[in-house]
């Protein structure tokens, strides 16, 4: 399958010397739901402005539905959708009239009903005829993705889409963005809500010091990184782990009930057997088992650290 987006050894060097990105390669999948993780300042929106035509790279090639986005900029252009993280509008304008002016922005032919459709899958068909500016922050976001869907783009980014959006307003934004990937439009996400990307994501892109570190298939990314642990409750509390144990590196709860034995999936021989036979071993008697898998997040914090 032929990518939507492809970055061939993109760097930017500002003038003061400062590298914001360093050789990133990077294939998108038409119709997928691509996270970009990393912390502040690791250089998701400068990649996604130089993306978008914002920002002009040091050097390096990008190509956006087949077209390139310098020698080809206004194709290019037309094929992207963005909503940026700052809520930047008209405030006095109506819905209807600022979504409609974006549309024409990018040359395209009035289509009142296109408008209409896009609202209404917003859930801003209601708000048509409000003012920005008496709407509410959440809806304000969705505007936003209005206007960025208005020229029909087979491409959208969401450059911290759900900054300042409440919990309940956030999961709704989720649905919205998978109905839009059905719909067929490709998405670029970038979030600080590791949650946001676990919910989501088709595929995971770790970007760090201006350079991409992994890019993987998210189920794939968290059963190679992630660990499980086997939680071991103990009939009676104990003050320290017996000694023949410290082979498992085991951890006690304050309390003293509970014992943490953390181990690698894909290893063939976990420990566990051994594990519960040596705390027969130890006089130590079990009342309960279960386990847990490691969220995203903490890959994720693992992997920035590494």
């Amino acid at each position: 399958m032929s990518s939507i987006i492809s970055v061939c050894n993109l760097s930017k060097q500002y003038k003061s010397g400062f590298q914001a990105l360093k050789e990133i390669n990077l294939e998108i999948k038409p119709g997928e739901i691509f996270a970009l993780l990393g912390p502040n300042g690791a250089g998701k929106t400068t990649l996604i402005s130089i993306i978008c035509g914002i920002v002009n790279p040091s050097s390096g090639t990008i190509s956006a539905d087949g077209s390139d986005i310098i020698r080809d900029y206004r194709t290019a252009r037309s094929k992207i959708g963005l909503v940026p993280q700052e809520l930047t509008t008209d405030a006095f304008e109506t819905v209807w009239a600022t979504v409609c002016f974006s549309r024409g922005l990018f040359g395209c032919a009035p289509n009142d009903q296109y408008i209409e459709k896009i609202l209404r899958q917003l859930s801003l068909w209601e708000k048509k005829d409000a003012k920005i500016r008496e709407l509410s922050g959440g809806m304000k976001r969705r505007v936003m993705i209005a206007k960025a869907l208005s020229h029909e783009p087979k491409i959208l980014f969401l450059d911290e889409p759900s900054a300042g959006v409440d919990v309940e307003l956030r999961r709704d934004m989720w649905q919205m963005v998978r109905d839009l990937r059905d719909s067929g439009v490709t998405i670029l996400l970038t979030t600080h809500y590791i949650e946001e990307a676990e919910e989501m994501a088709d595929r995971i892109g770790v970007i760090n010091n201006g350079q991409i570190i992994l890019v993987e298939q998210k189920a794939t990314l968290m059963s190679k990184l992630g660990k499980k642990t086997l939680i071991i409750q103990l009939q009676s509390c104990i003050d320290v782990i017996p000694a023949p144990l410290n082979q498992y590196q085991l951890t006690l709860d304050k309390e003293g009930y509970e014992l943490h034995y953390s181990y690698d999936m894909q290893q063939n021989e976990t420990g566990i057997a051994s594990l519960l036979a040596d705390l027969d071993a130890a006089s130590l008697q079990v009342k309960d088992l279960h386990s847990s898998e490691s969220s995203l997040e903490e890959i994720f914090v693992n992997l920035v650290k590494e």
